[in-house]
């Protein structure tokens, strides 16, 4: 307990007490979907195993592994290149370009998908173009790994951009002058001094990219390609099998296990240092001539691939279907979108308030332990999560509708199961983590000099929390609602998997629109989430600004 619990009086201890207790309740929420899927390895089916083995274990690893693996490799060499000549060197267009790669960041991976199916598929314009032309040059293969690889690395790369920027920033050119004073080249300073500076950042990047790709769904199904996620939709909703899509789910949980623990050692070792007193002001390595063109074609092609390219696509073939296909289903989808993210991000924000409270009084190990629970739900794929809610909503369902028939004699149905109830706790679980990392960063901030002169004051409680933190928190509070509102958005496995039928948001438009080859018709919808998926980049560089 830190001091400020200590110095308080009894009433305001219990009250205290109150927060840790709320704590301990929303990190149970958060444990019991991971508790439910991993109960499941303890329990198998071995006909369902047996099956799981013969037709879809091996050949679900085999494509994850490598589609992992690629891009992981991608957004690696991409992230760091970009982040280095934006950090240390100076060329043309270098400050519009170290914003403006962040903005792929706003294009849902499974949106990039589509575009690029649509474009560089046999039937689409590019090659048909080609082929009217009298060009017979055919194109690779679009719907295959090195198809779907490209495009995950593409929507993906900003996440190790952003940090090894900030890494590469921090050390500033005088990493590069240190090691030409022990006689190496700027190429051999850069691998031997610099690249190994920013290892530790790299690396959290790059175990945020992993994760992202274990947890896509959208992706994947645009491509037909196979992996962990789509093997637990179908188990679910083609095989109608509930135990198999846990199952499942069991063995892709231990692996993002895996790499948040991996996550978080990389984290362990950051260090926030600079080298020397005013390393982030120092001059940058000027390049010229051909460096300097290759530097402006280099950032100039990625920007083109990962963001020109798709948004122009989706513009035209929206402005091409709007007429036809702007009715009153569109607002209904936009609508529920609406109303779900902005439900879900008042949730998270409250349930974050909360933990961050919790956090403040009381620093000791089971409380630590707590908050961490109850963030863990963003490094879980979507597709286990909604299984994961859905089993003990579904018998508590069943058990609440069995009790009220021995009590009352209520023959009605299911209370919970086609609500949205399972969907707001499944996304406020998986977006836990975001809303938290914004409040708990500023509540950080208020030193507990104001609580006790607040105390002294005869502020406690809820008084003190109404008075003196949220208003100081605005900032934080606006910033975790819009992020968390905009994931929510953007999100679409949950939805698909633990929506009430016919409730449709447009990311759900997206994936039907899709899964039938209307590329046009899904842009629509997808510009309205591009559009949305903006508002955090905006925030982001406003933040970096000040």
């Amino acid at each position: 307990m830190n001091r400020v619990a200590r110095a308080i009086s009894p009433v305001t201890r219990l009250f205290t007490q109150g927060w840790r207790l709320s704590a301990l309740v929303i990190s149970l929420a958060v444990l019991t979907p991971v508790m439910v899927i991993f109960w499941s390895l303890f329990s198998p089916d071995l006909a369902v195993w047996q099956h799981l083995k013969e037709h879809l274990l091996w050949e679900l690893t085999a494509n994850t592994f490598w589609l992992v693996l690629g891009t992981a490799s991608g957004t690696l060499v991409l992230g760091v290149a970009l982040a280095w000549l934006t950090a240390v060197c100076e060329f043309p267009g270098r400050k519009i370009f170290s914003w403006a790669l962040l903005l792929p960041l706003a294009v849902p991976a499974y949106v990039t998908a589509f575009v690029m199916v649509g474009i560089f598929d046999f039937t689409g314009p590019l090659q048909s173009g080609m082929r009217s032309s009298g060009i017979e040059w055919a194109l690779p293969e679009i719907r295959s790994l090195a198809g779907v690889t490209l495009v995950m690395v593409l929507a993906f790369y900003p996440y190790v951009y952003l940090i090894a920027r900030n890494a590469f920033a921090t050390q500033g050119k005088r990493a590069l002058e240190a090691a030409q004073s022990l006689g190496y080249s700027p190429r051999a300073g850069f691998f031997k001094v610099a690249l190994p500076m920013a290892r530790p950042w790299i690396i959290g990047g790059v175990m945020l990219v992993i994760m992202e790709t274990l947890a896509d769904f959208g992706t994947v199904s645009v491509f037909n390609y196979d992996t962990f996620t789509t093997g637990i939709y179908k188990a679910w909703f083609d095989m109608f099998s509930l135990q198999a899509a846990s199952q499942l789910a069991s063995i892709l949980v231990i692996f993002v296990f895996i790499i948040v623990l991996l996550e978080q050692q990389a984290r362990a070792r950051m260090r926030y240092t600079t080298v020397g007193k005013t390393a982030g002001k120092q001059e940058r390595i000027p390049l010229k001539g051909w460096n300097s063109v290759a530097a402006v074609g280099f950032a100039s092609t990625v920007m083109l691939l990962a963001f020109i390219i798709p948004m122009t696509q989706l513009l035209i073939w929206a402005s091409d279907v709007v007429m036809d296909d702007l009715d009153s289903r569109y607002f209904d989808f936009l609508w529920h979108s609406l109303l779900l993210a902005t439900m879900a991000a008042l949730l998270v924000v409250t349930a974050a308030v909360i933990l961050a409270v919790a956090n403040r009084y009381y620093s000791d190990l089971t409380t630590r332990i707590m908050v961490r629970v109850a963030t863990l739900g963003y490094a879980l794929p979507g597709p286990v999560l909604a299984v994961g809610a859905f089993i003990p909503i579904a018998w508590f369902d069943n058990q609440l509708r069995d009790g009220l028939h021995a009590v009352f004699g209520y023959d009605g149905g299911l209370m919970l199961q086609g609500t949205i109830v399972t969907l707001l706790i499944a996304l406020c679980i998986r977006f836990m983590a975001v809303g938290f990392s914004a409040v708990d960063g500023n509540l950080q901030r208020i030193t507990h000099s104001i609580d006790e002169s607040a105390h002294s004051l005869g502020s406690s409680g809820l008084t003190l929390l109404r008075r003196v933190h949220l208003p100081i928190l605005r900032g934080g509070l606006f910033t975790a609602m819009t992020l968390v509102f905009v994931d929510v958005m953007k999100e679409m496995p949950i939805t698909l998997m633990t929506r009430p039928f016919g409730w449709d948001t447009l990311a759900v438009r997206v994936f039907e629109m899709t899964a039938e080859g209307e590329w046009e018709r899904a842009a629509l919808p997808s510009v309205a989430i591009v559009l949305a998926g903006l508002i955090p980049i905006i925030l982001m560089n406003r933040h970096a600004q000040h």
